[in-house]
Formats: structure tokens, C-alpha cells, sequence
């Protein structure tokens, strides 16, 4: 299984990432989670750090900007550590992820030294049937609606997925992860309270 550490709070989970990650290449894996916690501003102070979600200008419409959005998604494979959060953790010990582009799941299955899943209470779900259904249709719709696409979550006012092949969809590749991966450090930090979509 996964190493997993648990904080009451953000501030705290933090101050714990920051503590543990020095000297590093860190790649950040498009989390509202960590944006929210301010780590790459955070472990910018002791490391390099790549992140999509600090590109300028950020209109992945033009083809400019979608070639300097998948220039940082190949930079943050190639890091020492990468973060993210998970669309859903189930109670039974899997994680839930899902993605329309690949940074984010492929960062997180290979490559890197340490891998660090950081996580709110809200994405627990009893069940793996029900971290699935969350990733889907919870968070899913909230990052259509983040990003302002017009898929099918958007025609049902970002409520659920209706498993549309509209050529923005986010829900290409849905991973589960049952354990961490071999020759791999994943840690799962979990904080109380809630975080992200």
C-alpha cells in the first residue's frame, strides 16, 4: 500500500511538504488542491519547480499556448518529485484519477524519485464504485466548468458526465491506483478538510 500521512490542516500539510522537498526539480500536476495550499509559490523558495498552471497567458485554444502547455507537462516528467492530488480516494485504499491530456496520470505513474498524492477529506468515498462515480461526475464536471470547456458536462450544467467525444473531454484515461508503483516513493498526504473538486 500506500505511505500515508495525515494533517488536521493545509497550513500544516504544507509546512510538512515544504520541510521535505529541498534542493529538488518538482514537477506539479494541475492540482486545485495544491494551488489552494500555495506550494508552488511555497517550494519555489528552495527548489525549481514546473507547473501548467503557472504558464502566462493561459488560453489553451491557440495553438501557441497548447505547445507551451505540453513544453511544461514534458518538463514536469523529468523532475525529482512530482505532486498532485487524486480525483477520489476509496476507503478500502485505491485512488482515483482521471485526465484528458496525460500530465497528470502519466507524472504520477512513473519516473520520478517520490510521488505525493495530496488530498482533502472530501474526495474519500467508501467504496471504490464510489471513488469512480466521484472522479466522474463530481470532479470531472468541476474541472469542465474551471476550464470553461464545452463538452457534454457543460450541457448538463456541470452536474455529470454524459461520457461525450466532444474534442475538449477530460475523461480520456481514467487510472485506479491499488498500490504504489515498484521502485517508486508515493506518499498519500491526507488533510481534514476539504480541498479542490
Amino acid at each position: 500500500r500506500f505511505d500515508c500521512t495525515i494533517f488536521e490542516t493545509a497550513e500544516e500539510a504544507a509546512a510538512y511538504l515544504s520541510q521535505e522537498i529541498h534542493g529538488k526539480t518538482v514537477g506539479m500536476g494541475d492540482s486545485m488542491t495544491l494551488e489552494s495550499m500555495k506550494m508552488y509559490e511555497r517550494l519555489s523558495e528552495n527548489n525549481e519547480v514546473y507547473d501548467v498552471q503557472h504558464i502566462e497567458n493561459k488560453d489553451y485554444t491557440s495553438k501557441e499556448q497548447m505547445e507551451q502547455f505540453l513544453s511544461m507537462a514534458r518538463k514536469c516528467l523529468m523532475t525529482d518529485v512530482f505532486l498532485t492530488s487524486a480525483n477520489a480516494a476509496a476507503e478500502t485504499g485505491e485512488l482515483v484519477n482521471i485526465d484528458g491530456t496525460g500530465n497528470r496520470i502519466s507524472g504520477s505513474l512513473f519516473g520520478h524519485r517520490k510521488v505525493y498524492f495530496v488530498i482533502g477529506v472530501n474526495k474519500i468515498c467508501p467504496t471504490l464504485d464510489d471513488a469512480i462515480f466521484r472522479a466522474r461526475n463530481v470532479a470531472a464536471p468541476k474541472n469542465v466548468e474551471r476550464h470553461h470547456y464545452k463538452n457534454g458536462c457543460s450541457f448538463f450544467n456541470y452536474k455529470k458526465c454524459c461520457d461525450c467525444s466532444a474534442p475538449d473531454r477530460i475523461c480520456n484515461a481514467l487510472v485506479i491506483y491499488y498500490k504504489k508503483m515498484r521502485n517508486m516513493d508515493m506518499e498519500v498526504v491526507i488533510i481534514n478538510e476539504e480541498l479542490g473538486l
